[in-house]
């Protein structure tokens, strides 16, 4: 019986030590795999060989956060890029700042536009608004164009209908947005609201955004509005026909 027992702690003790080894080795690993994805790499992904068409997931792994310093500002794209920041994910936020020279614009997704009762509406989300990322960006990326989302939130279905013919509250919600953008130091907004309502209602949404983007632009304002794929049930995508007034959106 002592000679079983005797057995059965050496077992135990040697099992300890082995799964304590094991650990700390592993934690070596890990601490060595992670010092090799983060590291700056002196030559783009071009040159690593990473722009393959048999891409391997163990490359993304180790490569993603290796960019290249030295061009991380340079462009290749010749047209506009649009992106989108989460106030969410805070990486977006140095995202931004490390590769902002090759974006056109950025927009956080900040801002919503809430309707109180007639005439009176607020932008709210200016919370999260940071003023000193705005400066750190601009200064890393001369002509980045900062241009916040702003999304109509918690908009009724009669909320809509009092507003889209009716002047004086188009108006007020014009001014309201202009005042918050130019306060706010912004270059423009994005807008999101096409598809909160039926395709009947687009006449009057048009006519709506129409006087906004004029009223931006009277500001020196730029203005994007945002328009998802028109997918009905049962059917493919469907094509939208936007009439003359959208030459006012930039």
């Amino acid at each position: 019986m002592r000679v079983l027992l005797g057995t059965l702690w050496l077992t135990l003790a040697c099992s300890s030590v082995h799964a304590t080894l094991s650990k700390s080795d592993a934690k070596k690993a890990a601490s060595k795999t992670l010092q090799e994805k983060t590291q700056v790499s002196g030559k783009p992904a071009q040159e690593r060989g990473l722009v393959v068409t048999d891409l391997r997931a163990e490359d993304v792994v180790l490569e993603h956060r290796s960019y290249c310093s030295a061009k991380a500002h340079r462009k290749h794209f010749a047209g506009d890029v649009l992106g989108y920041i989460t106030p969410w994910n805070r990486h977006g936020y140095d995202v931004a700042k490390i590769f902002g020279g090759k974006f056109t614009h950025v927009a956080p997704v900040w801002l919503q536009l809430r309707r109180h009762g007639r005439e009176m509406f607020e932008v709210t989300g200016l919370d999260d608004v940071d003023q000193g990322w705005l400066r750190a960006v601009r200064k890393q990326a001369k002509g980045l164009r900062i241009v916040p989302r702003l999304r109509f939130e918690d908009w009724t279905y009669e909320d809509f209908d009092s507003v889209l013919d009716n002047e004086d509250e188009i108006e007020e919600l014009s001014r309201t947005v202009v005042q918050v953008a130019k306060s706010q130091h912004f270059d423009g907004l994005v807008v999101e609201v096409w598809n909160q309502l039926l395709v009947q209602k687009h006449a009057g949404l048009i006519h709506l955004l129409t006087h906004m983007a004029e009223a931006l632009h009277q500001a020196r304002l730029l203005v994007f509005l945002v328009i998802p794929p028109a997918v009905a049930p049962g059917l493919s995508l469907l094509r939208i026909e936007l009439p003359e007034p959208w030459s006012m959106v930039d």
